[in-house]
């Protein structure tokens, strides 16, 4: 199995061995380090694969998967960011022990943000949301929701949260064939993502200007 772990590294605990998938790919730019791809691969699919490389890189790993000279600082980088949720939890162990904490407690905090703006969104009128809108399934979602407005354009929409000082990204979010199967295309939608260092005054102010909007 080939598991795209890229929006959900930030949000919740990644554990290649429990899930025993063959490949896992991510980025570390979405979990607050710099823009780096990573790939895990088990070991005897990484061996006793054929890469496109170069004909001088080395047959044994990592070397044969990569594409020239490695990415040194952001390498660096993606530890330093794995370092950092794991100081979220000073007090464990070790480091793979943080990070199960420091996950688990993210995982509880997000949700409460999510569950607060699920909420409120049958107050909000003129809008259409994407995804999962019941709090009893926050299990099964991430803290992101996309949308779009009747009378505004995503566009427009996200200009308008710009000026209340509210970022929020308006597109396809590199995911096309899922805004072409919605129908969203060429504009696509509005996106807003809750991370563990947002607050629910944050959230609030974000209801507050949707439905100023509407």
């Amino acid at each position: 199995a080939f598991i795209d772990a890229v929006h959900y590294a930030p949000h919740r605990l990644i554990d290649v061995q429990d899930w025993d998938c063959d490949f896992l790919a991510c980025s570390a730019y979405k979990f607050f380090g710099p823009h780096i791809g990573i790939l895990y691969g088990k070991r005897q699919l990484l061996e006793n694969t054929t890469p496109y490389k170069l004909r001088p890189a080395p047959n044994d790993l990592p070397g044969r998967w990569m594409t020239g000279t490695q990415n040194h600082e952001g390498i660096m980088g993606a530890m330093a960011a794995v370092d950092y949720l794991a100081d979220l939890s000073p007090n464990a162990a070790d480091r793979r022990e943080a990070l199960c904490q420091s996950m688990a407690a993210i995982e509880i905090y997000e949700n409460e943000l999510m569950a607060h703006l699920l909420e409120a969104l049958p107050m909000l009128t003129g809008y259409t949301f994407y995804g999962i809108t019941d709090a009893d399934r926050l299990s099964e979602r991430v803290p992101t929701l996309s949308f779009n407005h009747s009378r505004l354009g995503p566009r427009e929409l996200a200009r308008a949260l710009d000026g209340k000082g509210i970022f929020a990204w308006h597109g396809n979010y590199y995911a096309q064939p899922v805004t072409e199967a919605l129908g969203l295309e060429p504009e696509g939608a509005v996106r807003i993502g809750l991370l563990h260092y947002n607050t629910l005054e944050e959230v609030d102010r974000l209801v507050a200007a949707l439905r100023h909007l509407s």
